[in-house]
């Protein structure tokens, strides 16, 4: 049977800052984040199977994305808990905000990785996660690839 590849968009608003960035993005900052998730794996041939002639619902993999990513990230705050920012963030926390502290600089690099990893504890095991692109603005964005990371 062949492999096939499928590719579902999502959306998400998000705000960051980047501690001892030397540019504008060490400003606090939102983005309009665009995120495509690419799967591969062969279509499901067992007749008596209501996903059958699917990679992947398209559904089922809305579901894992949203949970995983979208939910987490839309209209957040996302800092870096390492850093000063950690002060204001929990101020903003007890001010009822949606802040989120990773472990990480949340560039659109770092970020892409931690999805990668949040999106392949995922998927089924008869697919494999095989691309990601993360869109920060119109003209910038990130791509994660499972062969470039094998």
């Amino acid at each position: 049977m062949s492999k096939v590849r499928i590719t579902k968009q999502f959306s998400f608003e998000a705000g960051h800052a980047l501690h001892n960035y030397d540019g504008k993005c060490k400003n606090l900052h939102g983005h309009s984040y665009h995120l495509d998730v690419t799967v591969i794996g062969e279509p499901i041939s067992d007749t008596t199977n209501v996903k059958c002639g699917m990679v992947i619902d398209f559904g089922d993999l809305k579901k894992i994305v949203n949970d995983e990513i979208v939910d987490v990230f839309d209209h957040s705050m996302v800092f870096n808990q390492n850093t000063p920012h950690k002060e204001l963030a929990q101020n903003l926390i007890d001010l009822g905000h949606h802040i989120l502290l990773v472990d990480y600089q949340p560039t659109t690099e770092n970020m892409i990785i931690d999805f990668a990893d949040k999106i392949k504890s995922r998927l089924p095991e008869h697919l494999t996660l095989h691309s990601l692109r993360l869109r920060e603005t119109a003209s910038s964005f990130a791509e994660w690839f499972a062969s470039d990371n094998e």
